[in-house]
């Protein structure tokens, strides 16, 4: 297994520290792509991009969730948990707006009403609506 010659390379030998390589959602979606292509399969396509297989299956499980969508369009990706949260507190303020909307209208209505009847005085300090 082992030899004494030097014509055979077993591996490389990194003499430098490599950085992360960063991809663009286009190059993820690229290589998704590839792996649902027929007769290809994760570990060839991931070994062809010198990435890890288990990185591109999350890539894949992105896409088909749709979140890939955002990361191309340049937004941000949220948890689905911290997506629900916002949304009861969309609904609890929606409620609390229609709230505080009927109140505002009945109150308009007694106005309304008060002064049809003239039970609404004016006094001395108000100036008059029509004033």
């Amino acid at each position: 297994m082992f030899k004494t010659d030097q014509s055979e390379v077993m591996g490389t030998i990194l003499t430098e520290p490599e950085g992360r390589r960063r991809r663009t959602p286009q190059e993820k979606i690229t290589i998704v792509h590839e792996t649902f292509q027929p007769g290809s399969s994760v570990f060839l396509v991931a070994r062809r991009h010198n990435v890890n297989a288990n990185q591109v299956f999350k890539w894949r499980k992105q896409y088909q969730d749709g979140s890939q969508t955002a990361v191309s369009a340049g937004e941000e990706v949220v948890p689905a948990s911290e997506l629900n949260n916002a949304m009861k507190q969309i609904r609890e303020l929606q409620r609390l707006l229609g709230k505080k909307t009927m109140e505002a209208e009945i109150l308009k209505e007694v106005v309304e009403y008060g002064n049809a009847k003239k039970w609404i005085a004016h006094g001395p300090l108000l100036p008059r609506d029509d004033e």
